[in-house]
């Protein structure tokens, strides 16, 4: 069995959650399995590492808060930066926000200023995109910050929904789910 092949055996299935209609690929049981979140840490590093061989990142950006799960083990993992965006109103200082639209309406998200340098080389990591509003968002903040996004990685891709069509740099998802 391939590696993306166990770890989509270790999703959580959920017909119709969070509404009718859809059917939601829960992450959690990947994570609560040794042996599936080290292969998902090894199999994300060894993409990095390999699809960028000559311009390693020098900053994982984890969007809030699953991207917070896997983000920090990586950026060790690779010697780079870690960088949380995060929802807005949650971080002190001096912020970047950006504003991005949702199924329901508009978000923030925002950045530590100063937290991606003029020129770093940045990846974005969540476990999921959609609609691609929150990765475009924190493509946007790495923008406002002077970085360079390299990719967008995540677990799990909707691509009927369109959402790397919003991103400035190509992706890379694991499993793409079927609508």
């Amino acid at each position: 069995m391939s590696d993306i092949a166990f770890l989509k055996s270790t999703l959580g299935v959920h017909p119709d959650f969070p509404k009718k209609g859809i059917t939601f690929l829960d992450i959690f049981p990947l994570l609560r399995s040794p042996l599936a979140f080290e292969t998902l840490i090894t199999h994300l590093t060894h993409h990095i590492l390999t699809t960028f061989p000559s311009s390693k990142p020098d900053v994982i950006v984890g969007l809030d808060a699953r991207g917070f799960l896997i983000g920090p083990i990586i950026a060790m993992r690779l010697g780079a930066a870690f960088v949380p965006v995060r929802k807005g109103g949650k971080l002190p200082g001096q912020v970047e926000v950006v504003k991005y639209e949702k199924e329901y309406g508009t978000d923030e998200f925002e950045i530590q200023a100063g937290a991606i340098q003029p020129g770093q080389k940045c990846i974005v990591i969540d476990d999921l995109i959609a609609t691609g509003g929150s990765a475009a968002a924190a493509g946007e903040l790495i923008k406002k910050s002077q970085g360079i996004t390299l990719e967008y990685l995540f677990i799990v891709s909707l691509p009927f929904l369109k959402g790397h069509e919003k991103l400035d740099a190509p992706i890379y998802a694991l499993i793409e789910a079927e609508d």
